[in-house]
């Protein structure tokens, strides 16, 4: 774990995808099976691995044109959610699994007091049902989907949404994501940002996003942490 010094919050706000759980498989598979409706070919699990981190309609204009910068005409794509979004209902949570570090994590957080949510780009049909599945739902306080506002990741409405939810400032929170639109999204709200290395981030290395920490696992993550009073006022 790349060591810093440690930060007060009373706030943290936890992406999904990439950050708490792996849940590339179920991914793979909804896409491949929606690949197969439309007469195309499989892809990697690899290849769709680095399609994830903008939410599902990018996922779905990225398998379909086969590029990290795909656009699909509306139709095809259309098409294509509508397939994806029926087979993802079945796959999502199948095969999903929690990385190393992440209940333990969670726990040592929700005891020292600390509230927490997850702010994801995952639409709200799939992230609550999945962190249900996945025993994790109990943990947050809130869960805001990529749907559920006007803006989604890297945009920081989520982020500053989900800390008034907390009852926190944005100086008193700190986000945890994989990716560089948790990055992007964090930094944008004025909140302390740390990355995983393990997540998905578009096939790019975290050491390149602008962070105040890398840590190796949300446990490692709540070591680095002082909770501090203090309701938003």
């Amino acid at each position: 774990m790349k060591r810093a010094a440690r930060f007060a919050c009373r706030a943290v706000l936890i992406d999904l995808d990439g950050t708490l759980l792996d849940t590339v498989a179920d991914l793979a598979s909804a896409v491949n099976l929606m690949l197969a409706d439309l007469g195309r070919s499989a892809l990697s699990e690899t290849t769709i691995a680095s399609y994830v981190g903008k939410g599902t309609e990018v996922l779905v204009h990225r398998a379909l044109g086969g590029a990290l910068d795909a656009r699909v005409d509306p139709e095809l794509h259309d098409r294509g959610l509508a397939a994806f979004s029926a087979h993802y209902d079945r796959e999502n949570g199948r095969q999903a699994r929690a990385y190393e570090g992440v209940v333990p994590g969670l726990e040592r957080m929700r005891a020292m007091g600390l509230k927490l949510a997850c702010v994801t780009n995952k639409p709200q049909r799939f992230a609550d049902p999945l962190l249900e599945r996945c025993g994790l739902a109990a943990s947050f306080e809130c869960v805001i989907g990529g749907d559920a506002l006007p803006r989604k990741k890297p945009d920081p409405m989520p982020m500053l949404h989900a800390a008034q939810r907390l009852g926190a400032l944005p100086g008193q929170t700190i986000a945890i994501g994989d990716s560089i639109n948790d990055a992007l999204a964090a930094r944008a709200a004025g909140m302390t940002v740390f990355a995983v290395p393990y997540g998905y981030n578009e096939g790019h290395d975290v050491r390149t996003l602008d962070v105040d920490a890398i840590v190796d696992s949300l446990l490692d993550a709540s070591h680095l942490i002082d909770p501090v009073e203090g309701l938003h006022e």
